[in-house]
């Protein structure tokens, strides 16, 4: 029981004159701190935890137009900063957020239709992740906007680079479907050739550049057939396409990234006996994530380290046994060995296909990739803006769709002549901030894997999701760090009854004419949501 404080003492937890109160916080909860998709994850759980699912929806929605698809193809890093983690396992955030989205799907939940018309237009130059989320963000702001893509079908990479095996096309499909059903226009088969051209013909008041990394990068290999060369971006794009390339038994993946972990992975659906990843430095220096290199490990692939092509003939390539010198570089030990290959597949890295701009007075660029205010995603041209690959940035889907949401905004403003800064982002709060003892042990729910030997028959989903009782457990997992989610605690432990609750969702209010300063509440508060202030508010 809380013991009543003794108003006659000077000193201590009270005094006959208040000099410190309490205050109810709202701090950033890690996980929302390390979306790059910038997503409210806290709530959307929250609300999960309350039963109300297309509440969830709507709310993750409002920043990330995918779940569906993000909850496969994300490489969470959400997870890797949850409070949960130092405590027993991280919340299962991706699969949750992957229930959601397929939830949306089986009921048929769609996005409402923009509130006005802003009577401006924006092109989007891509339909990848970053210019779909952009187009997205921009209709519901009310602007027309306008897709204008070289390919066949919208999707970027996701439909071309990633394997159906890790995102079925009926997912990619159903959650593309409602950009156009709230009146985003695409273009397809329509490549931009020269930008200022298109966008004075479309009558466009600003351009988003979100062009793919669809570009492979070239190295020199002496080969005897080059015929037994492709490069991985070609090799997935194919396949993606409903192509079945012959590659033979034996296949060699030249490179260390996600994209060679894909195509080392096809291959072995394809019929490849043997498919083996060449990379010229170690394990721990591979750029790929330990997700992808795991998975393709289960599958039979094989991991070739510290070595470099040198040359390749007709059945066979030559690798330079590699070492690593004192800074850690991988250096040529002089010594070689050769091994079997039927095929080669190029994955050394990708290039965004920006040369249409280079025409463009004003623009700048590195190599690649567009420069751009990094606030503003504004390029040096006033109106066209560029994001996803097209910009210096990590070349992920959730990285891309987090561009096109903060362009979208930023496109918002500049054509609104609104020069009103967003405010500054609260402090994260960190597990040491928080009362462990409120919350117990509770082991994580996993999601169920089909075996190596099952996944390489063909191109079915791998991953089966979590059940709803499971998603929903997971949900319950959340700490909800540094926001008050109404356990009562405070109110139960005040000695003068000096909390107010004000009903379910609306949280509590403090009483300052009873209270007497005395910080149970602070203290015995789980999630760090309360502090204690001096009483002049300094």
């Amino acid at each position: 029981m809380t013991l009543l404080p003794d108003l006659a003492r000077t000193e201590g937890r009270v005094a006959p004159v208040r000099s410190r109160k309490p205050i109810y916080l709202d701090m950033l909860p890690p996980c929302n701190a390390g979306c790059p998709a910038g997503e409210n994850i806290q709530e959307w759980l929250r609300l999960i935890k309350a039963g109300q699912h297309e509440n969830a929806w709507r709310q993750l929605t409002a920043d990330n137009p995918f779940p569906a698809i993000h909850g496969r193809v994300c490489y969470h890093p959400c997870e890797a900063v949850c409070n949960r983690g130092d405590l027993d396992s991280s919340v299962s955030i991706r699969s949750v957020e992957r229930y959601l989205g397929d939830m949306a799907i089986e009921q048929g939940w769609t996005f409402n239709p923009p509130r006005r018309d802003s009577g401006r237009r924006v092109l989007v130059v891509g339909s990848g992740p970053s210019g779909l989320s952009a187009a997205y963000h921009l209709r519901r702001l009310g602007h027309t906007v306008e897709i204008h893509d070289a390919s066949e079908a919208p999707g970027g990479m996701m439909r071309y680079g990633i394997p159906e095996y890790r995102l079925p096309r009926g997912v990619l499909d159903a959650e593309l479907a409602r950009l156009q059903d709230i009146g985003v226009v695409f273009r397809q088969n329509s490549p931009v050739k020269d930008l200022e051209t298109t966008q004075r013909d479309g009558g466009f008041d600003a351009v988003f550049v979100a062009v793919g990394a669809h570009l492979s990068k070239r190295v020199n290999i002496p080969s005897m057939d080059a015929s037994k060369m492709v490069d991985a971006v070609s090799f997935l794009r194919d396949v993606a396409s409903g192509g079945r390339p012959k590659i033979g038994r034996r296949v060699a993946i030249y490179g260390g990234g996600n994209t060679a972990m894909d195509a080392a992975r096809v291959a072995r659906r394809l019929g490849a006996e043997e498919s083996v990843i060449v990379y010229r430095r170690t394990a721990e220096q591979m750029p790929a994530h330990a997700d992808e290199r795991e998975g393709a490990e289960q599958e039979g692939v094989k991991m070739n380290w510290l070595r470099t092509i040198t040359s390749m003939d007709s059945a066979r390539i030559t690798v330079e046994i590699m070492e690593l010198d004192a800074d850690g570089r991988a250096v040529g030990t002089g010594e070689f060995e050769e091994l079997e290959a039927d095929t080669v597949i190029l994955a050394v890295g990708q290039e965004a296909d920006t040369g249409f701009l280079h025409s463009i007075p004003g623009m700048r660029f590195d190599d690649d990739v567009v420069q751009v205010d990094s606030a503003t995603l504004m390029t040096d041209v006033p109106g066209i803006f560029a994001g996803g690959d097209a910009v210096p940035s990590d070349r992920t889907v959730t990285v891309g769709v987090g561009h096109g949401k903060k362009a979208a905004r930023c496109i918002d403003k500049w054509l609104n002549r609104d020069s009103t800064p967003r405010p500054p982002k609260k402090p994260v709060v960190t597990l040491d901030q928080m009362d462990l003892w409120y919350f117990g042990e509770h082991d994580r729910r996993e999601s169920v894997l089909a075996t190596g030997k099952e996944r390489v028959r063909g191109f079915d989903e791998i991953d089966s999701g979590l059940t709803g009782q499971e998603a929903e457990y997971e949900a319950r997992r959340c700490l909800s760090c540094g926001n008050c989610f109404e356990c009562d605690g405070c109110f139960g432990s005040c000695p003068e009854d000096a909390i107010i609750k004000l009903g379910p969702g609306h949280r509590y209010a403090f009483d300052y004419e009873k209270c007497t300063g005395c910080a149970t509440c602070y203290e015995q508060c789980p999630v760090h949501a309360i502090t204690m202030i001096p009483e002049d508010g300094r």
